[in-house]
C-alpha cells in the first residue's frame, strides 16, 4: 500500500505523522472484509419493508471530465423512514438502537439518531452524482451495547438500492474517535491509495473519519465531497 499526503501539509514531518495514523487506521478499524466489513448486513429488513421511489436529481460540475455531485439531502436515506425512531439523550438514543440489532453490532439507525448519537458528527452536504441511496449505522463494540471507538458509525453510498449488489455501492463514510491529542479543528486531509479506489482521512470535533470512493469515483471529486461535510443535524429531514 502506498500512501500520498495533500500537498498542502506544513511540514514533511507532519505529513508522515499524519499519513502514517491514518494508514494504520485505515487497516485496523475496517476488519477481515475491509472498508465494507459490515455494511453489507441487512438488519433492516426485519425493521421496515423496502420502497421504491423514483428521485430526479440535477448535478453540479466539478471533478474532472463529466463528473459532477448532488446534494446529499436530494437523494435517498435508506432508513429515514425507519420505525419506531428514537428520540433523547445521546445515550438514550445509542442504548434504544442497539435492541434493534439483530446479531450484527452494524446496526441500522436513521439519520436522525445518528445525529443525536453523535451530535458533533459531520456529513458531506454534496456526494458523486451516481448516488441515489444513503445507508447509515451506528456501529457497536462486540456484545457491549456501547459504541465501538474505531468505527462508531458508517454510511453508505449507492448508485442502486442497497444490498441489491456490492458493485452499486461506490462509496464508504466512516466515523470512529479521534486520538485525544487531535485538536478540534478539521485537520488536512490525507489521501491513502488502497485497492480499487481512494480513501481519504481527516479528524474533526473529536471524530475521526474515513472516506472511501471506488476507483470509478475520481481523487479529485472525493476531495470535493469530503470537503462539502457539513453537521449531520444540518441534513436531518
Amino acid at each position: 500500500m502506498s500512501v500520498a499526503c495533500e500537498p498542502w501539509h506544513p511540514s514533511p514531518m507532519r505529513r508522515f505523522a499524519v499519513c502514517l495514523a491514518v494508514a494504520v487506521a485505515v487497516l485496523t478499524g475496517c476488519g477481515e472484509a475491509g472498508v465494507f466489513d459490515g455494511l453489507g448486513d441487512r438488519t433492516r429488513e426485519a425493521v421496515k419493508g423496502g420502497t421504491t421511489t423514483t428521485t430526479v436529481l440535477i448535478a453540479v460540475a466539478a471533478g474532472v471530465d463529466d463528473e459532477g455531485l448532488v446534494r446529499s439531502d436530494d437523494v435517498l436515506w435508506f432508513n429515514d423512514d425507519i420505525t419506531p425512531q428514537f428520540t433523547g439523550t445521546s445515550q438514550e438514543v445509542m442504548n434504544a438502537v442497539w435492541q434493534r440489532q439483530l446479531g450484527s453490532r452494524f446496526v441500522q439507525a436513521a439519520r436522525s439518531e445518528i445525529a443525536v448519537a453523535l451530535p458533533s458528527v459531520v456529513f458531506p452536504a454534496l456526494v458523486p452524482q451516481q448516488v441515489r441511496w444513503i445507508t447509515s449505522q451506528l456501529v457497536y463494540a462486540e456484545t457491549s451495547g456501547t459504541l465501538d471507538t474505531e468505527t462508531s458509525a458508517a454510511f453508505g453510498l449507492w448508485s442502486g438500492e442497497p444490498y441489491q449488489s456490492d458493485t452499486a455501492r461506490i462509496g464508504v463514510l466512516r466515523v470512529g474517535r479521534a486520538p485525544l491529542e487531535a485538536p478540534a479543528v478539521r485537520s488536512q486531509i490525507t489521501s491513502i491509495e488502497v485497492p480499487d479506489g481512494v480513501s481519504l482521512g481527516w479528524t474533526q470535533s473529536g471524530h475521526r473519519y474515513e472516506l472511501f470512493c471506488q476507483a470509478e469515483v475520481s481523487e479529485d471529486l472525493c476531495i470535493e465531497v469530503s470537503l462539502s461535510a457539513v453537521p449531520l443535524l444540518d441534513l436531518r429531514p
